[in-house]
């Protein structure tokens, strides 16, 4: 494909608003939509059109402003609540990472065992793989911070020795990329399975689901869009439940409902009284004439939206 130059100019929060009624959008209060435009931008507006249009910049017939900034402030809110729950699950998995390799080899600095992890290797893209130094480089480096956290800076006050502090300490420090990272960096399966376990998984599943929280969690921090996005990192499919799940035709997992679904079974044995269920059906309330299906929320065959209210799972 030949490339083109980029030849659009800048254009005006005035001009803006001419340019989306020119493409058949109802603006009903000029000035609302003008302090929309300039503290949002229409860029990150123009994600939201697309539903919205049948026939490329050209919206429906009766679609207008408001219903944009609707569809806009759903997705903030979903964003909010998506967060919150893997906010949750990442105490979780950082609590069951680092008491069931402690207990299970009676060591409260288990962490400093290079043993527990795999060898250094070279990916696929050539990139040095080093669980273990890079875990050692975080703690040093929390350690001999100017302003370190308050628990480290007693640890290293307090104790001569080990030199780091206790695998529980240790890992307050790491973000939800980082337990990922270093969940694929453990050198025994056995040791995956007992972790993935609490959370009745199959390890395999429960790496890849690590690493599409990790994903997410960072479109939902930069304020990225979740509303009708495909996952560039799917979370795989849970073939073998050993809980309440979900449908087939709810299983598509480049979408984010079946994410949620991910949150949802995983939260029912961290946190079982959860309310998931509850607090996404209060969202779609309070959006009524949001099209949620743009979610992953499946179809019937006369084009009616199935209930995902009456899914195991979420029931």
């Amino acid at each position: 494909m030949t490339k083109k130059k980029y030849t659009k100019p800048p254009i005006s929060f005035q001009d803006q608003i001419i340019k989306l009624q020119q493409r058949g959008l109802t603006i009903n209060d000029y000035d609302k939509a003008l302090t929309y435009l300039q503290s949002i931008s229409y860029y990150r507006l123009s994600a939201y059109f697309l539903p919205y249009q049948k026939v490329k910049d050209t919206f429906n017939a009766g679609v207008n402003f408001s219903q944009i900034i609707h569809t806009y402030m759903f997705d903030k809110d979903l964003r909010l609540l998506t967060f919150d729950c893997i906010e949750r699950l990442e105490v979780a998995i950082r609590t069951q990472f680092t008491y069931r390799m402690a207990l299970t080899y009676n060591d409260a600095h288990w962490q400093d065992n290079q043993t527990h992890f795999v060898n250094p290797y070279r990916n696929k893209v050539g990139r040095l793989v080093d669980p273990y130094t890079d875990l050692q480089n975080i703690i040093s480096k929390a350690k001999t911070a100017r302003k370190p956290e308050v628990f480290i800076k007693h640890y290293t006050d307090t104790y001569e020795s080990p030199a780091n502090p206790p695998a529980w300490m240790c890992f307050e420090l790491l973000t939800m990329g980082e337990l990922s990272h270093f969940y694929r960096g453990l050198k025994q399966v056995e040791d995956k399975k007992r972790i993935a376990s609490y959370f009745g998984v199959h390890y395999r599943v429960f790496t890849s689901w690590l690493h599409s929280l990790t994903y997410v969690r960072n479109l939902c921090a930069h304020h990225s869009r979740l509303w009708n996005r495909d996952l560039a990192i799917e979370p795989m499919r849970l073939l073998k439940p050993k809980g309440d799940w979900i449908g087939k035709g709810f299983e598509n997992n480049k979408r984010v409902f079946y994410f949620l679904s991910v949150i949802k079974y995983m939260l029912n044995r961290a946190n079982p009284n959860n309310n998931l269920s509850n607090n996404l059906e209060d969202l779609f309330n309070k959006y009524p004439t949001v099209p949620v299906q743009y979610l992953g929320i499946p179809s019937d065959y006369q084009g009616n939206i199935l209930s995902w209210r009456n899914e195991p799972l979420w029931n």
